[in-house]
């Protein structure tokens, strides 16, 4: 799954509706400089995720004690209350655990790559590691789709589209650029993030106060979305920064890559 091209935009799909956390959104934004910073984020996010699913153990396991050392030192402050709080609790962890795997599950199923329940089931089961890695405890962690919607549902009621909220959602739809940069955002990426937004499910629409169109009209722009990214040979896909499918593939040796058709094995 993690060598597809969709997981762009299931990404971005990830940070709308993490935003919708006041808690967790405020952690992000009290203790980092989004807006000037957020390709630097994004590529830190995407290394850990890389390292995770392709890196050795050693490495996997060095890159969640820096995530963990790094979270043990970071506060937020409620404006409303002045609570301070540590941006590592458990419940926080937790929302942008599940937000991210939800995202990623969802706009890739649906955008056609070729995955059953069972194997979905067993996606979210491994990702428990992953949770581990942040400093979760296994356990507590949903392990299959009805956990996870059960989760969802349980956590509903404390969402909201709050100011930090819509400086993710402004952010987002105009990302700060170089001059001549502005068509290609226009162009390119105003056009992911609608789709990214899109794909949210109706409760963050809702919450948002945006509509979107009807899901049969989301699923075919992803299918379509998904087909066209999909053409692009994989080597040139892979070569991308971080580039953990080519170190990987390196160390593992000849017919070691990335392939759809594996997942039943």
């Amino acid at each position: 799954m993690h060598g597809d091209p969709m997981m762009w935009v299931a990404g971005i799909r990830a940070l709308y509706l993490q935003a919708l956390h006041p808690r967790a959104v405020r952690g992000v934004l009290q203790n980092s400089d989004f807006r000037r910073d957020a390709w630097g984020r994004l590529m830190r996010t995407a290394n850990f995720v890389g390292t995770a699913t392709y890196g050795t153990t050693e490495a996997a396991e060095q890159a969640g004690a820096r995530v963990r050392k790094i979270h043990t030192l970071l506060k937020a402050t409620d404006p409303d209350t002045g609570e301070r709080y540590r941006i590592d609790e458990p419940e926080l962890l937790l929302w942008v655990h599940c937000a991210e795997i939800d995202s990623y599950l969802h706009v890739l199923r649906r955008s056609g790559f070729p995955m059953t329940d069972a194997h979905a089931d067993r996606y979210i089961d491994e990702h428990r590691i992953s949770a581990r890695l942040v400093g979760l405890d296994p356990t507590d962690v949903p392990a299959n789709r009805a956990e996870l919607a059960a989760y969802f549902e349980k956590v509903l009621p404390e969402l909201a589209a709050g100011p930090e909220a819509r400086d993710v959602d402004d952010f987002l739809s105009r990302p700060p650029t170089h001059p001549l940069l502005v068509p290609a955002r226009a162009l390119l990426w105003r056009r992911v993030a609608r789709l990214a937004y899109a794909a949210l499910p109706p409760y963050a629409h809702e919450l948002y106060g945006r509509p979107a169109p009807a899901p049969s009209t989301v699923t075919r722009r992803l299918r379509v979305t998904g087909t066209l990214l999909r053409c692009v040979p994989a080597r040139l896909r892979w070569r991308l920064p971080p580039k953990h499918i080519l170190r990987a593939m390196a160390r593992l040796g000849p017919g070691s890559r990335p392939a759809p058709y594996k997942v039943g094995r």
